[in-house]
């Protein structure tokens, strides 16, 4: 990444700065009007309908179903879920028979087997890596949630299958919002061009209220629901691996590069805790040329507000990059800009629901979400493994040894 102030032919940085300033908010203040009349995302009449599967209909599963549907050029074809139930209940919604309702572990397959265009996978981190492979293989179109895997092995499997996806000529796209969203896209690129000179360092913050962790019962089952899989390393992840990471992955995107070591503490301070995930976290990451990424997560019931954010501190001002609330571009010496951010969770899977039909029927096979969710990923993963063993830990080193997190899936319904 260059980091070098720009400046133009006979203009001051002052001068050219104040000029991309301005160039840019009217775009955003357009990329915002379209998005609010429906054109973003979703630019002309649907060419035609695509058959989705929609794999895990549960919390997010039911609530992005709709944003298919809604874009014009999805048909809701079959669904599963671990849970017969859930399943049946989201078929009744949206109108698929009880025929291609499917369940239990190996219901992505059935889904796979039943005639669609494309999946939606919507699952626990742990069935990403598998699932996916499996429907790229089988020659059938990826629109995955992230985090796309839970340890080093899945993360490479998810690379192989994005590869053998642009080979086969069959789109693949991981659902990251905030890289979509105008504003975050304005800031960053005024910053990749040298608008706060050289970065020095960068900070993310990820905090939530943390989730459910009920006692363990016989099976899993209990903790594949109502995002109590958080709490699990071999099933969610880590909090940081599941919920910081859209923070981590905004400066991984930003620079363009994972780190190449990381640092850091971590702990489980809920009370009564029955997974293994730790919820409070301290984390310092290097990046090749020697910037400095400090990220701090906190996933407990404390009634502070959720944050996602990404601010980077230049030679000479600073910029934030946020999911929650305003990105912000601040030379030192000039006035700022403050851009609004909205409705990101929602307006970023609208952009990307788009993106993934634009990309199916004008055949882009490229897969840039792919390869960056691969990066952003393991980052997350060198930092919580970093963290729990309080020690420094290299990418290389991470990568080499290739540690898996096996789920425990016995007892479950196949």
């Amino acid at each position: 990444m260059k980091n070098n102030p720009s400046t133009h032919f006979g203009c001051t940085r002052r001068g050219f700065l104040g000029g991309a300033v301005a160039a840019m908010a009217a775009t955003v203040i357009e990329s915002e009007r379209n998005f609010a009349t429906g054109r973003d995302g979703n630019t002309e009449t649907p060419k035609r309908k695509l058959k989705l599967g929609l794999v895990g209909c549960g919390r997010r599963g039911n609530w992005i179903a709709p944003l298919f549907l809604k874009h014009g050029g999805y048909e809701l074809y079959a669904v599963a879920d671990y849970f017969q139930h859930v399943a049946d209940a989201q078929g009744e919604k949206r109108g698929v028979p009880k025929e291609r309702r499917f369940s239990g572990l190996s219901g992505y397959k059935k889904v796979i087997e039943s005639g669609v265009d494309a999946v939606a996978l919507i699952v626990p981190p742990c069935f990403l890596a598998e699932q996916s492979a499996d429907a790229v293989k089988a020659g059938l179109h990826v629109y995955m949630a992230k985090p796309v895997a839970v340890d080093v092995p899945g993360c490479l499997t998810v690379e192989a299958a994005g590869k053998m996806a642009a080979k086969k000529r069959q789109v693949m796209l991981v659902d990251y919002q905030l890289p979509t969203d105008p504003a975050n896209i304005r800031i960053a690129q005024l910053i990749r061009d040298g608008g706060l000179g050289k970065i020095a360092k960068l900070i993310t913050v990820g905090i939530n209220g943390g989730r459910p962790d009920p006692v363990w019962l016989d099976t899993i089952e209990n903790r594949l629901e109502k995002g109590t899989w958080n709490n699990t390393i071999s099933i969610g992840g880590d909090f940081v691996v599941s919920y910081d990471i859209h923070a981590i992955d905004a400066a991984v995107w930003l620079l363009g590069e994972r780190p190449i070591s990381a640092m850091g503490f971590s702990r489980i301070c809920r009370p009564n805790p029955n997974g293994d995930s730790h919820d409070a976290s301290s984390i310092i990451f290097e990046y090749a040329d020697g910037i400095i990424h400090e990220h701090s997560g906190l996933s407990l019931p404390t009634g502070m507000h959720d944050e996602l954010s990404c601010s980077i501190h230049g030679q000479t001002g600073h910029g934030v990059l946020n999911y929650m609330d305003k990105a912000r571009f601040q030379p030192r010496g000039m006035k700022a800009v403050v851009l609004d951010v909205a409705d990101l969770y929602k307006a970023g899977a609208v952009r990307n629901i788009g993106a993934f039909y634009d990309n199916v029927t004008n055949e882009k096979y490229d897969a840039p979400t792919v390869r960056r969710a691969v990066d952003g990923c393991l980052t997350c993963i060198l930092g919580r493994e970093s963290a729990m063993r309080r020690s420094r830990l290299t990418m290389d080193e991470l990568v080499e040894e290739n540690k898996r997190y096996e789920t425990n899936l016995s007892g479950l319904r196949d």
